[in-house]
């Protein structure tokens, strides 16, 4: 987004959200990856290093560090210590002087958070490290989701990838005890590992199991008493409350136990002193935190001291009620779905409690929801909120279900709702709610595409449904879904949904069930948006994929190759989805022991990866993100410069793609102010953000504006560039689909005919994309009524394209569709009949070539018109490429 190119910013002309979407598939070729979980990983660890005090520490330092430097190979060094014992804080502080000191070094460290959430998934835990290795090694492959065949091909991408790291790396899980079913799906930790790689893991010593207590251990002692004096002063310090001497030898004397001693229950003891110490008498609450000999105690005296300062009974019930329906969560509850589940809580009253409860280590925030700092403060709450045990879990989990079922109902699919719907569900045993609830396709959808793979297979699980019968329900909810579709959004929502289901049935191993939803893909995209548009490239490359897998090697190479043609022409040749759809060749010309050609294609895609590198960093996490855009607002104070307005472009393109429109426009507007002045108002740069302004109110419908700037745009690039440039090839073809939305079809011809002649000069007369400007044209023609004028383009697209891609290609039978059309309308019934006939033959072979019948309402070459079964006096149906 933000380091894009002329092309890139561009290529969001006609609203095309695909930068916005799916940056991690920049990165990783075909791998989902979810920002929100990485987000929350980076959040964690600055979490567990947020202290000033080191806690003697330095002993642990050493015997870390002599683990990275000892020979290998050496097992896994183990953390031990009970709950509390500062397990994180270690391991986020030698973190940190690894990163300081040996920069070489890669580090991969996973932070597991409560039992059943998102971060204690297995599978998750293994992906990510997984890419986390690819993006550090340059290497892009498949990668499999099914969950067991990713925990058990990890040791072998282990070895791999550490082969092509230069240094050492090293891999840290915090609280690995607490991932589901650790003991199982962490085998690849007794397999002996690569002789770069050292592995470092925390656990509870209660729940450690028992075949890891021979791993060697470092285990973590009790706070000495410096330590515990150095704590507490600390936290009474910054409160400016004063212990006398006495006192603070009787707080010694009572942190000597094996419960009192540890980092968190001392830490929670100098806050509490802290905190009520400043209003009210030391000596009096002294005795009431001697009375608490472990953490949960102490907890429960910090909640009692928070519900005494509460004004109302009201305002007690409304604490309870927050800390209840958080524990019962999956994954936290943020402060807006606080509002909206208790009307009656206002935002004072909110922000008072979230103070407090944050202030004493027992709230903390992740990726914008509230969750508990530490499972000790959960457990609390148990003792103190739910004598009766699961009927209260479950009422309050009830109260979630009902919220997130109301935003359902709404057709409000977020990914909180994904997250926390079916979750609750499987955790209240309801089967039946759950089945319906993996039904929504948007709800399967969200969890899919953020890489909850794993997840959403245990729902089915749990339901009782194999594979091929979730294939079957899937398939019959989207063909039923398809039959409410209308209108070019929502066909380009069903699209994205066929996309969806067909790379999941990819990933399970079913392809024969997964090419005919890419196909239904292809073909919408090719209609609704246009033949050459980036979406119908990843419908190709998703497509291709599958008949890689499939071991049809000849038609995956014709849609990579299409895939790469398209690419190219819409970003550029140096985009990293050029580079994706070149790697995805290589791997195939490899498959096929054409060596040379593939090491040629890696090369060429490896110099655009670094180059991409070089220009955007890292892509990971939202941080980066957040202080980019802040580093572009503070750029946008200087002086006029080309580069400064280049500045604007790219923050108006950045809030253009938070559909945040009114501010895109004003950045946008400035940039073209800034350039006009700078520049000159003939200059491309203008046209740039000419284009780019259009693009923003064909978007907002002001289609009038729109078309005044993109012919400003279009003189402009005219007279500056090349006949055949990508840029004025981009200007002319949304000004002429703009024409043609407006109903403008005199002025939206010239436009199409230029389109026609700039491919020619690009490619030559022959290739398949003239065919498909030929094939646009003739559409406007027949729109117009001007079918003689349509028949010689229609026959020379079908020459073109039964030249390039054989005589039963689908292209070739959609062409041959219209064409019967057009004779049919002419009167010519027996031409019409043979040119249909013709069409079908195509469509049957194509259906026994992917195993099952794609239902199509749609053609699939660009604006082509549909011919129903029966040739009726309304046979028309024309769809308007985007």
């Amino acid at each position: 987004i933000l380091g894009c190119e002329v092309t890139e910013l561009e290529g969001k002309d006609l609203g095309n959200k695909e930068d916005s979407t799916a940056p991690e598939e920049e990165v990783f070729g075909d791998v989902l990856w979810d920002a929100h979980d990485e987000q929350e990983q980076m959040e964690a660890f600055q979490q567990a290093s947020n202290s000033a005090c080191e806690l003697g520490f330095e002993k642990y330092f050493e015997r870390l560090n002599d683990l990275v430097a000892a020979p290998a190979p050496i097992p896994p060094l183990l953390v031990s210590g009970g709950p509390g014992s500062g397990k994180s804080l270690l391991l986020s502080k030698w973190i940190q002087l690894q990163q300081k000191h040996s920069p070489n070094t890669l580090i991969l460290y996973h932070f597991v958070g409560r039992p059943m959430s998102t971060s204690s998934d297995s599978a998750l835990v293994i992906k990510r490290l997984t890419l986390k290795l690819m993006q550090h090694s340059w290497l892009v492959s498949p990668l499999t989701f099914d969950p067991a065949k990713l925990l058990e091909e990890f040791p072998r991408w282990l070895e791999k990838l550490s082969a092509r790291h230069q240094g050492s790396i090293i891999i840290i899980i915090d609280s690995i005890d607490q991932i589901q079913q650790a003991e199982k799906h962490m085998k690849w930790l007794i397999d002996p590992l690569p002789v770069n790689v050292r592995v470092i893991v925390s656990v509870n010593v209660e729940t450690c199991p028992q075949p890891w207590r021979l791993w060697p251990t470092l285990h973590l002692d009790p706070l000495n008493s410096k330590d515990v004096k150095s704590l507490i002063s600390a936290e009474c310090n910054s409160a400016n409350v004063k212990l006398t001497k006495e006192q603070e030898k009787k707080l010694e004397r009572h942190c000597r136990s094996a419960t009192t001693c540890n980092a968190l229950y001392v830490t929670l003891l100098g806050k509490t002193i802290a905190c009520i110490g400043n209003t009210g008498n030391i000596d009096e609450i002294l005795q009431q935190c001697c009375q608490c000999q472990d953490t949960v105690s102490l907890y429960r005296l910090v909640l009692r001291s928070i519900q005494e300062s509460l004004q109302s009974d009201k305002e007690k019930g409304l604490l309870r009620e927050i800390l209840c329906v958080i524990g019962v969560s999956h994954n936290g509850v943020s402060e807006s779905e606080l509002m909206e589940l208790y009307p009656e809580l206002t935002c004072a009253v909110l922000a008072s409690l979230l103070h407090s409860l944050h202030k004493m280590c027992l709230l903390t925030y992740g990726c914008g929801l509230l969750k508990f700092q530490h499972l000790q403060a959960w457990e609390m709450v148990k003792l103190e909120y739910m004598e009766e045990g699961e009927n209260v879990i479950s009422a309050y989990r009830q109260k979630l279900v009902e919220y997130f079922t109301m935003q359902l109902s709404q057709d409000r699919v977020t990914w909180r709702s994904a997250d926390e719907l079916p979750w609750l569900f499987q955790q209240q045993g309801d089967k039946q709610r759950l089945h319906k609830c993996l039904l929504n396709l948007f709800v399967s959808q969200n969890l899919y595409k953020r890489g909850h793979f794993a997840e959403l297979l245990s729902y089915w699980q749990l339901v009782g449904k194999d594979k091929s019968s979730m294939a079957a329900e899937y398939f019959d909810s989207l063909k039923e879904y398809e039959k409410s579709c209308e209108g070019e959004e929502s066909m380009i929502c069903l699209a994205d949904l066929y996309e969806t289901l067909g790379r999941f049935l990819k990933d399970l191993g079913l392809l024969s069930q997964a090419v005919a939803p890419l196909q239904r893909s292809l073909e919408i995209r090719e209609t609704a948006l246009d033949p050459d548009h980036p979406r119908v490239a990843q419908s190709l490359h998703q497509l291709a994929g599958v008949y890689v897998q499939w071991k049809k090697f000849g038609n995956a190479e014709q849609l990579y190759k299409q895939a790469l043609e398209i690419s190219e022409n819409a970003y550029g040749a140096e985009h990293p989805r050029v580079a994706r759809e070149l790697d995805a060749l290589a791997t195939l010309y490899q498959k096929q022991n054409k060596y040379e050609q593939a090491e040629q294609l890696r090369k060429k895609s490896f110099k655009i990866r670094q180059k991409a590198a070089r220009q955007k960093g890292s892509l990971c996490g939202f941080a980066l993100l957040r202080q980019r855009a802040l580093q572009l607002e503070e750029l946008t104070l200087g002086k006029d410069t080309p580069d400064n307005a280049r500045t604007l472009n790219e923050l108006g393109v950045l809030y253009y793609l938070q559909n945040n429109l009114e501010t895109a426009e004003l950045f946008l507007q400035r940039s073209l102010e800034m350039r006009e002045r700078v520049l000159g108002s003939e200059h491309p740069d203008c046209a740039q953000s000419l284009n780019n302004l259009a693009a923003l109110y064909n978007e907002k419908k002001h289609y009038e504006k729109a078309e005044e700037l993109y012919e400003k745009a279009l003189d402009i690039r005219r007279r500056a560039l090349a006949p055949d440039h990508p840029s004025l090839a981009y200007t002319v073809k949304h000004l002429a689909v703009l024409y043609k939305k407006m109903g403008k079809l005199d002025k939206a011809v010239p436009l199409y005919e230029l389109a026609v002649e700039i491919r020619q000069k690009s490619f030559g007369p022959k290739h398949p994309s003239v065919a498909t400007a030929l094939v646009n044209l003739a559409v406007l023609y027949c729109q117009m009524k001007k079918q003689i004028e349509a028949l010689p383009l229609y026959e020379r697209a079908l020459k073109i394209y039964e030249d390039s891609f054989g005589h039963m290609h689908p292209r070739v039978g959609e062409t041959l569709k219209n064409l019967a059309v057009l004779s049919y309308e002419r009167g010519d019934f027996e031409k019409a009949a043979e040119l249909y006939k013709r069409a079908m033959e195509i469509k049957e072979a194509e259906t026994l070539l992917i195993g099952g019948k794609a239902t199509s309402r749609h053609s699939s070459s660009g604006d082509t018109f549909s011919l129903k079964s029966t040739l009726s006096p309304n046979i028309f149906l024309e769809h308007g490429q985007r």
